[in-house]
Formats: structure tokens, sequence, C-alpha cells
């Protein structure tokens, strides 16, 4: 029987192929794909942008921001530095290009937007951390020979200047404005949705506010416009640089957003992050994310190159 695939047809089922190797991953806000994930034609956005890559032959790029250092908060994270659950995360997403790379033979490459300097000084994480970790994240790559993979933060835009002079750089050309966004926060509710969960984050990730949990709370939903705007502010400059990305992200996103959402561990919650928590190894040898003071009283802290990198459940 003669084939039905022509031409024209190619790409948008080769981009099919591929975004269904992302869709069991896929991180959403919606609750009627929770359990059962949605198909590919759900997504049109991405498939046209696969589609794009498949008709020039050049391998699909996606970009990720994310990995911006760990929690200032010594309950929720085992250090400052990437531990197993950076090391199981990267692995997991260059193997997710190496899968790409079995039905497309050009393959894939994820970039790591790694994006803690942006909002650094709003989440109370020295810049020397922040440095220290994404440092790590490439040393890790190198390490654990992830080819498909490469970082990108602020020092490749904007060199060695001072860091609060590349934070007001960035808010000035691509933030929302504060009215715009509070705006939006009201109106629509998958970003009141976002602007509580950062909300929720900088409560749990502040671990020595001098005073009173009202005035925590009334601090942290003023700074949380603020990581806001950043972060689209990062968005934004990411475009610029990577114009033709699928752009990912490691927020829950719903179905046929222009951001594809994606789970990077088994976690009990959507919004945790390798960055948030510790990774727990449970007896059976799967892994999940909790935080550190619950993760431990599960097990015990296992070191790897001197430093802690993860639980063993006990």
């Amino acid at each position: 029987m003669p084939s039905t695939t022509t031409p024209d047809t190619l790409p948008t089922s080769t981009g099919a192929a591929i975004l269904n190797l992302l869709l069991p991953h896929h991180r959403t806000t919606d609750r009627t794909h929770t359990r059962t994930h949605a198909s590919a034609d759900a997504f049109p956005q991405q498939l046209g942008q696969i589609a794009d890559f498949v008709r020039a032959g050049a391998p699909i790029a996606f970009t990720l921001p994310g990995f911006p250092c760990k929690s200032p908060n010594p309950a929720k994270v085992l250090g400052h530095l990437p531990d197993m659950g950076e090391r199981l995360s990267l692995s997991f997403l260059n193997t997710l290009c190496t899968e790409i790379e079995r039905v497309y033979p050009p393959g894939a490459h994820m970039v790591i937007c790694s994006d803690g300097h942006i909002f650094g000084d709003l989440i109370g994480v020295p810049d020397a951390h922040i440095d220290d970790y994404a440092d790590e994240l490439r040393a890790l790559i190198t390490e654990l020979d992830l080819e498909r993979l490469s970082v990108f933060d602020l020092r490749d835009v904007l060199g060695d200047l001072p860091h609060d002079a590349k934070r007001d750089h960035v808010h000035e050309r691509y933030a929302p404005t504060l009215d715009a966004l509070r705006t939006e926060i009201r109106a629509d509710d998958n970003a009141l949705a976002l602007y509580r969960g950062i909300t929720r984050f900088l409560v749990e990730d502040t671990a020595d506010h001098p005073g009173t949990r009202s005035s925590l709370q009334r601090a942290c939903r003023q700074r949380a416009y603020g990581v806001i705007q950043r972060s689209r502010a990062w968005g934004d400059l990411i475009a610029d640089h990577h114009p033709h990305a699928v752009r990912l992200s490691i927020h829950p996103q719903p179905v046929g957003a222009s951001k594809f959402g994606i789970r990077l561990l088994d976690a009990p919650d959507a919004w945790t992050t390798p960055w948030h928590s510790a990774a727990l190894r449970r007896k059976d040898g799967t892994w999940t994310l909790m935080p550190r003071d619950r993760a431990t009283r599960c097990g015990r802290v296992i070191e790897r190159d001197g430093r802690p990198s993860h639980v063993e459940q006990v």
C-alpha cells in the first residue's frame, strides 16, 4: 500500500512524535490532565515550533529557565550547591534529548537558563552563592558527559558588570510595570496562582525574619510582584537570544500554553523543585523530593565529594 505521508505532513507527524516523548512529563495546572496527559495536538504552538526545526533538518532547541540557586532556608535544602536533585534532573533532561534523537536523528539541545542573579536580591541569596551554583551546574554537565545540555546566565549577556547593574538593566528593558502586573493578576486565574505560589515559596524560604508571621507574609506578597516582573523580563531576554527555541517551564502550565511545563523529578507537590528541596532515595531505589527537615526524619544524609548529596531512606 503506498504511503500517505507527504513532505508537508512529515514535519507535523515527526513533531507529534517528539512532543509525545515530553507529554508524560508535562507539569500542568489543568486538573483533568494530572493523571492522563493531553494529546500532542493540544499544543499547537509547540508543534509548529518543532515542525519548523524538522523542516530545516536542524536539532530541536529547547530553553528551560530555572536552576537559579538553592533556597536560603536550611530546613529545605542540604546546602547552597547543586546536589543529587540537580544531578538526577540534568541527567533526565539529557536523556529526554537522547530519546528525541531516536525518532529524529538531528536530535535536540537544551539550554538551562540559570536565573538566580535575576532575583537574587529579592530572595535573599548572595550573588557569590549564585555564581558558585551555576559554575557547579556547568561542572556537572561536563562530569556526567551531558553533551545535549548547556547553561546560559546573565554573565553570558552582560559580562562582568556588577550584579545590581545587570538586574537594573534587564528590569528596565524588559519588565512589565507593576500596575500592569497587578491588573493581570486580578484578572487571570493562572497569573493569580503563580503569584500565590511564589508568595508561598518566599515565605517558606525565609529562615530568619525578625518580625511577625503576618509582617513576613505582607513583605513576601510585595516581593512576589518583583520576582514575577524579573521572571517575565528574563523570559523576554531569553526569547531575544534564543528566538526560535521551544520554551519549557519548571512551573505548572495550562494545556496549550505558550510555555510547556515539565516535571523534573517525582514530588508530592507540583511546585517542588530540586533547588527548594532535598532528594530522597526510597528503599525501593526510586527518588522523590521533599524539604530537608522532612527527608532527614525518613533516613540519613549521604555525602558525595565531601558534602551532603541526598537522603537515604532507612
